[in-house]
């Protein structure tokens, strides 16, 4: 059984591609970084002997998006885990715009077409989108990265449903962290104020839940309890407490 997984030359998608070899996976590893990839492929490979391919791809590259799908048509995945992601932190007014357009492409667009294509393409399996506890509230300062986290989990909800009553046996899951331990926050510029998971722990969670078929997984006490919270507080509410967590992770 062949995965795919976007974004895995680090982070939670470099250790969810660990969890799958471990599993007996064959793997299909993309992102930007080549030498990342083949560092990770020959590891994987020599330490669990399964078969790796690796494909550079730049996800705000629409064409490079469409060419990785066309590229997984023969090998027919039975999950694909769109992990790829990242995020800006600061005054909507202040980032750079050219920042906040290659992270709609990444986050949503990139998502979106992957989602679409599987979709219509796979003969079974679970499509996994990787979301956020930003999803569940407006978050100021991290206003379009949340609202990109948002779309992702409305429209992997959405979609599953859709194919449960086509009958079709392909499921969309949504995975919503709240912080752990990857390069988020050096892109980012900002730093967590509460401890992180480690990205081994939330890709295994995140694995499990895959097997166990939940539409939802939220990986660990953080994320359960802010979704609870944020279907049971006003958002007038919500945001000003953002705001000032957001705020304190701020490195400038």
């Amino acid at each position: 059984m062949y995965v795919l997984i976007t974004g895995a030359s680090s982070g939670i998608g470099r250790e969810m591609a660990r969890c799958f070899a471990e599993c007996g996976c064959d793997l299909i590893l993309a992102a930007r970084r080549l030498e990342r990839l083949q560092e990770l492929g020959a590891e994987l490979a020599d330490t669990y002997g399964c078969h790796v391919l690796t494909k550079q791809t730049d996800l705000t590259d629409e064409h490079q998006v469409r060419a990785l799908h066309a590229a997984c048509l023969p090998l027919d995945p039975e999950i694909v885990v769109n992990c790829a992601g990242f995020g800006k932190m600061g005054y909507f007014s202040d980032i750079a715009l050219e920042d906040e357009l290659d992270m709609l492409k990444t986050n949503v667009t990139a998502v979106h077409i992957l989602t679409k294509l599987f979709a219509q393409t796979m003969s079974e399996g679970t499509i996994l989108n990787v979301s956020s506890i930003a999803s569940f509230a407006p978050v100021p300062l991290l206003a379009a990265y949340g609202a990109t986290k948002a779309y992702v989990q409305s429209l992997s909800r959405a979609v599953n449903y859709e194919l449960k009553k086509q009958g079709k046996p392909v499921q969309v899951a949504v995975l919503c962290p709240g912080p752990v331990s990857t390069e988020f926050n050096d892109v980012a510029d900002a730093t967590f104020r509460i401890p992180a998971m480690s990205a081994k722990t939330c890709a295994w969670l995140a694995v499990d839940g895959i097997l166990s078929h939940r539409k939802v997984i939220l990986p660990g006490l953080i994320p359960h309890a802010m979704n609870v919270l944020a279907k049971i507080t006003p958002a007038s509410v919500v945001m000003p407490v953002e705001f000032l967590g957001e705020k304190a992770k701020m490195k400038k």
